[in-house]
């Protein structure tokens, strides 16, 4: 917000000819400007505050994550999933302030990194302040954390400490600079040569967060392989349950709840007028609707999966429709300030749907995600990708990125395929860099033997191999030092028993 300037010189000859013009001029004026100065604060304040609250609500989501990951697990992982996702953020919040965030935002750069404020050096500027930082680092690791859930069960914790670092400080970082950074090749923000002439329009993330972790956690599950008795010696596939219905609920709750910092707080600020001001309608209108596009969106997809899974398997599953709901927010990030709230009722309809699908793929291809992380982050990204460059809306794409007139949107809406275009460019580099950068890594940790347990500790559980204890202690038997050791087993009838 600009400060009102006020000329004393201008002032003075509507005072007349007194002797004391001037001077009232100019305490005219200093005061004008004391006052024009304190509403730029304000702003300034106002703003801050917005994005601050928005990075709480966005870091909220890692107690969600940590919640729905121990729920969707057996119990003797608990302990394990939830400290893993304990050092994603610790492990992200170091190596993004090291690397991650000058990686991503470090303006002045070029179009493919960042090169700035190592370690927040010079900081704030006119561009950043600490703010913005915790906001990021706060999108950083939650893309960790989808990860984090496609490799549960079977994962060494120090491949956890390793690809969350890596992950965190350089690959998510370098994709966000590109979609994100007014620096990036493909960025909606860029002064000149917008891709296609349009950018990608990935607003909070489908891609940039969603995608992936997806595309990340695909590939750690994939070369380390599915559970022991995941699949059966026939191949056929085997319900290994979550042991609590209700920490899943409680999780998805908790990342309903912080989505709204996710998506409308991707806005940044919220004080700003579109057009004149005192209107009533303005940038905080658009927040308000983004909220809703992903409330529709969400509840959609939940629905959409209640009643399709009762269709095919004919149960009203709760963990099914737990990861619909998620899927359909997942689905909507990238779209939810440019498209009305009725397109974001389809997009959760489809999302469910290709839920579904990729876990019925998954299935035929014995391929074993326990948060079915890199289905609903990675499908549901990707369609959420697809579904903005279909439905979204001219004013709305005009308000959002004023600063290009004229920008492609939305194909079904009649802006051509340009966006489209831009999109699908998005889909294939995420993908191809997040499979070369992330697969290599995971491939390393493999070949060192660093990356997935023994099958003694697996079938033992990791609680009472690697983390000193079971989650949940019922009897005094639990707590014998024998049981600390590898090759014991936790019988569900008696005492520990060693390992056959």
């Amino acid at each position: 917000m600009a400060a009102i300037s006020c000329s004393a010189s201008d002032l003075q000859p509507l005072l007349g000819a007194a002797a004391n013009a001037t001077a009232a001029a100019q305490y005219i004026c200093g005061r004008f400007d004391a006052v024009s100065n304190k509403f730029v604060d304000t702003a300034y304040a106002v703003d801050n505050t917005y994005l601050l609250f928005s990075a709480y609500l966005v870091f909220a989501m890692q107690l969600g994550f940590a919640m729905l990951c121990a729920g969707s697990v057996r119990a003797k992982n608990t302990m394990n999933i939830m400290l893993t996702n304990v050092l994603d953020a610790a492990t992200g919040g170091l190596f993004y302030y090291l690397f991650g965030f000058a990686l991503a935002f470090g303006t002045p750069s070029n179009g493919f990194i960042g090169q700035h404020f190592f370690g927040l050096n010079k900081f704030p500027s006119q561009s950043f302040d600490y703010g913005y930082f915790l906001y990021q680092w706060a999108f950083a690791i939650a893309a960790a954390g989808i990860t984090s859930g496609s490799i549960a069960e079977r994962t060494q914790f120090v491949a956890y400490l390793i690809y969350s670092s890596f992950l965190t400080g350089f690959v998510y970082p370098i994709v966000s600079h590109w979609f994100w950074s007014a620096d990036g090749w493909a960025s909606p923000a860029r002064a000149d040569n917008l891709l296609f002439g349009s950018g990608v329009i990935d607003f909070a993330g489908s891609g940039v967060v969603h995608l992936v972790g997806g595309i990340a956690g695909l590939w750690g599950a994939l070369i380390e392989g599915p559970r022991i008795g995941r699949f059966d010696h026939e191949g056929r596939s085997v319900a290994l349950r979550g042991h609590s219905g209700t920490l899943v609920v409680l999780g998805t709750f908790l990342l309903w709840f912080g989505w709204y910092g996710f998506n409308a707080g991707s806005f940044l600020n919220i004080l700003k007028p579109y057009g004149e001001s005192g209107s009533y309608y303005g940038q905080w209108s658009a927040i308000g609707r983004t909220a809703v596009t992903t409330t529709m969106a969400g509840c959609s997809a939940a629905l959409t999966t209640l009643f399709g899974k009762r269709l095919l398997s004919g149960h009203w599953n709760l963990t099914d429709v737990c990861n619909g709901l998620l899927g359909g927010f997942a689905a909507i990030t990238s779209g939810c300030s440019v498209v009305d709230p009725w397109a974001a009722i389809i997009c959760g309809f489809v999302a469910a749907w290709v839920l579904m699908g990729c876990n019925k793929l998954a299935e035929k291809l014995k391929y074993d995600d326990p948060l079915e992380a890199a289905q609903l982050h990675g499908g549901c990204g990707s369609w959420g990708i697809i579904f903005t460059a279909l439905f979204a809306k001219k004013a709305y794409v005009g308000e959002v990125y004023s600063g290009q007139p004229n920008r492609p949107y939305g194909l079904l809406m009649g802006g051509g395929g340009k966006l489209l275009a831009a999109h699908l460019v998005q889909i294939v580099v995420i993908v191809g860099f997040v499979s070369l950068t992330m697969g290599t890594l995971f491939f390393l940790l493999h070949k060192l033997k660093l990356l997935r347990i023994s099958s003694e500790e697996e079938m033992a559980g990791m609680d009472v191999t690697s983390h000193g204890g079971l989650a949940y202690v019922y009897t005094d038997e639990c707590s014998d030092p024998a049981m600390l050791k590898p090759g014991f087993v936790v019988s569900r009838t008696g005492p520990p028993s060693s390992a056959v």
